[in-house]
Protein backbone atom coordinates (compact mmCIF):
# COMPACT_ATOMS: atom_id res chain seq x y z
CA UNK A 1 0.00 0.00 0.00
CA UNK A 2 1.10 3.58 -0.64
CA UNK A 3 2.48 5.58 2.25
CA UNK A 4 -0.11 7.28 4.39
CA UNK A 5 2.01 10.44 4.39
CA UNK A 6 4.72 11.51 2.00
CA UNK A 7 6.00 15.05 2.57
CA UNK A 8 9.09 16.50 0.92
CA UNK A 9 10.29 20.07 1.50
CA UNK A 10 6.90 21.05 2.88
CA UNK A 11 6.61 24.47 4.50
CA UNK A 12 3.60 26.53 5.54
CA UNK A 13 3.78 30.31 5.75
CA UNK A 14 1.53 32.55 7.82
CA UNK A 15 2.42 36.05 6.76
CA UNK A 16 6.21 36.22 6.93
CA UNK A 17 6.47 33.44 9.51
CA UNK A 18 6.98 29.77 8.76
CA UNK A 19 4.66 27.78 11.00
CA UNK A 20 6.04 24.60 9.40
CA UNK A 21 9.54 24.61 8.00
CA UNK A 22 10.93 22.14 5.46
CA UNK A 23 9.13 19.01 6.68
CA UNK A 24 10.45 15.80 5.12
CA UNK A 25 8.53 12.75 6.24
CA UNK A 26 7.22 9.38 5.10
CA UNK A 27 4.77 7.39 7.21
CA UNK A 28 3.71 3.92 6.11
CA UNK A 29 0.06 2.92 6.07
CA UNK A 30 0.86 0.00 8.37
CA UNK A 31 2.31 2.06 11.22
CA UNK A 32 0.73 3.29 14.43
CA UNK A 33 2.36 6.66 14.88
CA UNK A 34 2.38 9.41 17.51
CA UNK A 35 3.05 13.06 16.66
CA UNK A 36 4.28 14.75 19.83
CA UNK A 37 5.31 18.29 20.66
CA UNK A 38 4.76 21.27 22.96
CA UNK A 39 1.96 23.74 22.31
CA UNK A 40 2.87 25.87 19.29
CA UNK A 41 5.31 23.28 17.95
CA UNK A 42 3.49 22.82 14.64
CA UNK A 43 1.38 19.75 15.46
CA UNK A 44 -1.93 21.46 14.69
CA UNK A 45 -0.64 22.83 11.39
CA UNK A 46 0.65 19.38 10.50
CA UNK A 47 -2.81 17.89 11.13
CA UNK A 48 -4.48 20.63 9.10
CA UNK A 49 -2.20 19.70 6.20
CA UNK A 50 -3.29 16.09 6.47
CA UNK A 51 -6.98 16.97 6.70
CA UNK A 52 -6.88 19.52 3.88
CA UNK A 53 -7.67 22.54 6.06
CA UNK A 54 -4.47 24.26 4.88
CA UNK A 55 -2.06 23.71 1.99
CA UNK A 56 1.71 23.86 1.74
CA UNK A 57 3.25 27.13 0.62
CA UNK A 58 5.09 26.99 -2.66
CA UNK A 59 8.78 26.77 -1.92
CA UNK A 60 10.06 25.17 -5.11
CA UNK A 61 9.48 22.33 -7.54
CA UNK A 62 10.78 19.80 -5.00
CA UNK A 63 7.78 20.20 -2.72
CA UNK A 64 5.72 17.01 -2.40
CA UNK A 65 2.58 16.65 -0.26
CA UNK A 66 0.86 13.30 -0.80
CA UNK A 67 -1.65 11.24 1.17
CA UNK A 68 -1.98 7.57 0.25
CA UNK A 69 0.00 8.25 -2.92
CA UNK A 70 -2.18 11.09 -4.22
CA UNK A 71 -1.77 14.86 -4.22
CA UNK A 72 -5.49 15.66 -4.50
CA UNK A 73 -8.43 13.87 -2.96
CA UNK A 74 -12.18 14.19 -3.17
CA UNK A 75 -13.42 14.30 0.44
CA UNK A 76 -15.88 11.45 -0.24
CA UNK A 77 -13.05 9.22 -1.48
CA UNK A 78 -10.63 10.21 1.27
CA UNK A 79 -13.02 9.35 4.11
CA UNK A 80 -12.78 5.65 3.17
CA UNK A 81 -9.02 5.90 3.82
CA UNK A 82 -8.77 8.45 6.61
CA UNK A 83 -10.91 8.90 9.72
CA UNK A 84 -10.49 12.17 11.60
CA UNK A 85 -11.45 13.16 15.15
CA UNK A 86 -10.50 16.64 16.35
CA UNK A 87 -11.65 18.90 19.17
CA UNK A 88 -12.82 21.39 16.56
CA UNK A 89 -15.14 18.75 15.13
CA UNK A 90 -16.83 18.26 18.50
CA UNK A 91 -17.57 21.98 18.71
CA UNK A 92 -19.30 21.86 15.31
CA UNK A 93 -21.97 19.52 16.66
CA UNK A 94 -23.79 22.29 18.51
CA UNK A 95 -27.27 21.52 17.18
CA UNK A 96 -29.72 19.05 18.70
CA UNK A 97 -28.09 16.02 17.06
CA UNK A 98 -28.27 12.62 18.72
CA UNK A 99 -25.28 10.35 19.05
CA UNK A 100 -26.78 8.01 16.45
CA UNK A 101 -27.32 10.87 13.97
CA UNK A 102 -23.76 12.06 14.54
CA UNK A 103 -22.38 8.61 13.69
CA UNK A 104 -24.61 8.29 10.60
CA UNK A 105 -23.37 11.67 9.38
CA UNK A 106 -19.92 10.12 8.96
CA UNK A 107 -21.17 8.51 5.73
CA UNK A 108 -21.83 11.97 4.31
CA UNK A 109 -18.95 13.94 5.86
CA UNK A 110 -21.62 16.25 7.26
CA UNK A 111 -22.71 17.64 10.60
CA UNK A 112 -25.89 15.68 11.17
CA UNK A 113 -28.35 14.17 8.69
CA UNK A 114 -30.11 16.38 6.13
CA UNK A 115 -33.08 15.95 3.78
CA UNK A 116 -30.85 15.28 0.79
CA UNK A 117 -29.10 12.37 2.50
CA UNK A 118 -30.23 8.88 1.57
CA UNK A 119 -29.67 6.64 4.58
CA UNK A 120 -29.61 2.95 3.73
CA UNK A 121 -30.20 -0.12 5.89
CA UNK A 122 -26.52 -1.00 5.55
CA UNK A 123 -25.55 2.45 6.89
CA UNK A 124 -27.86 2.04 9.88
CA UNK A 125 -26.44 -1.42 10.56
CA UNK A 126 -22.86 -0.19 10.32
CA UNK A 127 -23.55 2.81 12.55
CA UNK A 128 -25.08 0.53 15.18
CA UNK A 129 -22.08 -1.80 14.95
CA UNK A 130 -19.61 1.03 15.54
CA UNK A 131 -21.67 2.49 18.39
CA UNK A 132 -21.71 -0.95 19.98
CA UNK A 133 -17.96 -1.31 19.34
CA UNK A 134 -17.44 1.94 21.27
CA UNK A 135 -19.65 0.70 24.12
CA UNK A 136 -22.07 3.64 23.97
CA UNK A 137 -25.25 2.00 22.63
CA UNK A 138 -27.15 3.10 25.73
CA UNK A 139 -26.49 6.75 24.78
CA UNK A 140 -27.33 6.63 21.07
CA UNK A 141 -30.58 8.63 21.40
CA UNK A 142 -29.08 11.26 23.70
CA UNK A 143 -28.22 14.68 22.26
CA UNK A 144 -24.50 14.97 21.63
CA UNK A 145 -24.34 18.46 23.11
CA UNK A 146 -25.70 17.17 26.46
CA UNK A 147 -23.11 14.39 26.78
CA UNK A 148 -19.87 14.57 28.70
CA UNK A 149 -16.75 15.22 26.64
CA UNK A 150 -15.71 11.59 27.00
CA UNK A 151 -19.09 10.29 25.80
CA UNK A 152 -19.20 12.68 22.85
CA UNK A 153 -15.63 11.74 21.89
CA UNK A 154 -16.64 8.08 21.65
CA UNK A 155 -19.47 8.90 19.24
CA UNK A 156 -17.16 11.01 17.08
CA UNK A 157 -14.68 8.14 16.95
CA UNK A 158 -17.53 5.81 15.93
CA UNK A 159 -18.46 8.38 13.26
CA UNK A 160 -14.92 8.25 11.90
CA UNK A 161 -14.90 4.44 11.88
CA UNK A 162 -18.11 3.81 9.90
CA UNK A 163 -16.22 4.04 6.61
CA UNK A 164 -13.60 1.46 7.67
CA UNK A 165 -10.67 3.90 7.30
CA UNK A 166 -7.14 2.61 6.96
CA UNK A 167 -5.89 5.26 9.41
CA UNK A 168 -7.66 7.05 12.26
CA UNK A 169 -6.27 10.48 13.16
CA UNK A 170 -6.87 11.47 16.78
CA UNK A 171 -5.95 15.07 17.56
CA UNK A 172 -5.37 15.69 21.29
CA UNK A 173 -8.05 13.08 22.10
CA UNK A 174 -7.85 13.40 25.89
CA UNK A 175 -8.30 17.17 25.87
CA UNK A 176 -10.89 18.19 28.52
CA UNK A 177 -11.34 14.59 29.74
CA UNK A 178 -11.16 13.64 33.40
CA UNK A 179 -8.93 10.80 34.63
CA UNK A 180 -11.58 8.09 34.32
CA UNK A 181 -12.55 9.18 30.80
CA UNK A 182 -8.89 9.37 29.77
CA UNK A 183 -8.32 5.79 30.90
CA UNK A 184 -11.42 4.64 29.00
CA UNK A 185 -10.14 6.45 25.91
CA UNK A 186 -6.75 4.79 26.32
CA UNK A 187 -8.43 1.38 26.35
CA UNK A 188 -10.57 2.36 23.36
CA UNK A 189 -7.50 3.28 21.31
CA UNK A 190 -5.95 -0.10 22.13
CA UNK A 191 -9.17 -1.81 21.04
CA UNK A 192 -9.18 0.08 17.74
CA UNK A 193 -5.54 -0.74 17.06
CA UNK A 194 -6.14 -4.40 17.88
CA UNK A 195 -9.04 -4.45 15.40
CA UNK A 196 -6.63 -3.47 12.60
CA UNK A 197 -7.20 0.26 12.09
CA UNK A 198 -3.94 2.18 12.26
CA UNK A 199 -3.77 5.20 14.56
CA UNK A 200 -2.08 8.55 14.05
CA UNK A 201 -2.14 10.13 17.48
CA UNK A 202 -1.37 13.82 17.94
CA UNK A 203 -0.65 14.80 21.53
CA UNK A 204 1.64 16.51 24.02
CA UNK A 205 0.77 14.03 26.77
CA UNK A 206 2.67 10.83 27.44
CA UNK A 207 -0.45 9.41 29.07
CA UNK A 208 -2.14 9.29 25.65
CA UNK A 209 0.47 6.86 24.30
CA UNK A 210 -0.66 3.26 23.89
CA UNK A 211 1.74 0.29 23.63
CA UNK A 212 0.69 -0.28 20.00
CA UNK A 213 2.35 3.00 18.91
CA UNK A 214 5.57 1.96 17.15
CA UNK A 215 6.74 5.23 15.57
CA UNK A 216 7.28 8.64 17.11
CA UNK A 217 7.61 11.99 15.36
CA UNK A 218 8.54 14.91 17.61
CA UNK A 219 7.84 18.51 16.54
CA UNK A 220 9.44 21.66 17.91
CA UNK A 221 9.38 25.23 16.55
CA UNK A 222 7.63 24.13 13.36
CA UNK A 223 10.22 21.51 12.48
CA UNK A 224 10.72 17.80 13.01
CA UNK A 225 12.83 17.59 16.13
CA UNK A 226 13.26 13.80 16.10
CA UNK A 227 11.75 10.80 14.36
CA UNK A 228 12.21 7.11 14.98
CA UNK A 229 11.07 3.81 16.40
CA UNK A 230 9.78 3.40 19.94
CA UNK A 231 12.92 1.59 21.09
CA UNK A 232 15.12 4.37 19.72
CA UNK A 233 13.64 7.68 20.88
CA UNK A 234 10.70 7.14 23.22
CA UNK A 235 12.64 7.87 26.38
CA UNK A 236 13.31 10.42 29.10
CA UNK A 237 16.20 12.05 27.24
CA UNK A 238 14.10 12.83 24.17
CA UNK A 239 11.27 14.33 26.20
CA UNK A 240 13.71 16.34 28.29
CA UNK A 241 15.31 17.82 25.17
CA UNK A 242 11.95 18.43 23.52
CA UNK A 243 10.41 20.32 26.44
CA UNK A 244 13.62 21.93 27.71
CA UNK A 245 13.55 20.51 31.24
CA UNK A 246 14.62 17.35 33.03
CA UNK A 247 11.82 14.81 32.71
CA UNK A 248 11.44 11.16 33.60
CA UNK A 249 9.32 8.92 31.35
CA UNK A 250 7.93 5.78 32.96
CA UNK A 251 5.74 2.96 31.64
CA UNK A 252 3.63 0.69 33.80
CA UNK A 253 1.17 -1.92 32.48
CA UNK A 254 0.81 -0.07 29.17
CA UNK A 255 0.32 3.35 30.77
CA UNK A 256 2.92 6.10 30.33
CA UNK A 257 3.59 9.10 32.53
CA UNK A 258 6.11 11.92 32.75
CA UNK A 259 7.44 13.52 35.91
CA UNK A 260 9.72 16.49 36.44
CA UNK A 261 13.01 15.43 37.99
Amino acid sequence: MDNFIEFRSVSVLRGDRKILNNVNLSVSSDENVAIIGPNGSGKSSFIKLITGKIYPSYTGDNTVCRLFGRVQWNIHDLRSMLGIVTNELEYEFHNAITGFEAVLSGFFASIGIWNNHVVTKDMIKKADEMIDFMDVSFLKDKKLETMSSGEARRFLIARALVNNPKVLVLDEPSNSLDIASSIKLHNTMRKIASAGTKIALVTHLASDIIPEINRFIFFKNGEIFDDGKRSEIFNSNTFSSLFGMKLRLTENNGLCSIDII
